[in-house]
């Protein structure tokens, strides 16, 4: 068998890594350059803000602009393009084996790539199940501050009878 075709779809996927990887750093770029949220700062923000959303539970404001920040990054092309170079760079690995192997019988060390193509995989799934909570927010549950202002920012219970009228 001609190692010409392996040959031809190594070079597509060696083109594809470059372009994806590129494409990559630009997004990566842009959310470097972004504010971030205070919430955002705090470990284990993210995580629960997206378990809140995905359980219905009322957020604050706060909380409810961190899912929505996360949810569009990580439904963005730009975001995408990670999985996508690292599934190309198993692509390439497979391929370039089997051409430099001339028609001989591949070995398991070939199929080595496929490692990071399932891994790639995953990521991609485990992102678009993150970004498909963005439809949750425009039907998501109101805030749990009154007014729009979040808990910590509201009034205590200093100067107030038990019906939440200042004295």
């Amino acid at each position: 068998m001609s190692s010409v075709p392996w040959a031809l779809l190594a070079t597509i996927a060696f083109v594809a890594i470059v372009v994806f990887a590129t494409l990559a750093s630009v997004g990566v770029a842009r959310l470097v350059r972004r504010p971030t949220l205070p919430l955002s700062e705090h470990i284990g923000a993210t995580p629960a803000t997206l378990t809140k959303l995905r359980k219905g539970e009322p957020m604050t404001d706060e909380e409810v602009a961190l899912a929505r920040q996360v949810t569009s990054d990580r439904g963005s092309l730009l975001a995408l393009c990670i999985p996508a170079t690292i599934f190309s760079i198993g692509c390439f690995y497979v391929f370039g084996s089997l051409e430099h192997l001339h028609g001989a019988t591949p070995s398991e060390r070939t199929f080595l790539g496929v490692i990071p193509m399932f891994t790639s995989t995953n990521l991609f799934l485990r992102m678009i199940k993150s970004a498909s909570l963005r439809r949750r927010l425009k039907t998501s549950t109101p805030p749990a501050g009154a007014g729009g202002v979040p808990p910590i920012a509201q009034d205590s219970d200093r100067g107030a009878d038990p019906l939440g009228k200042t004295q």
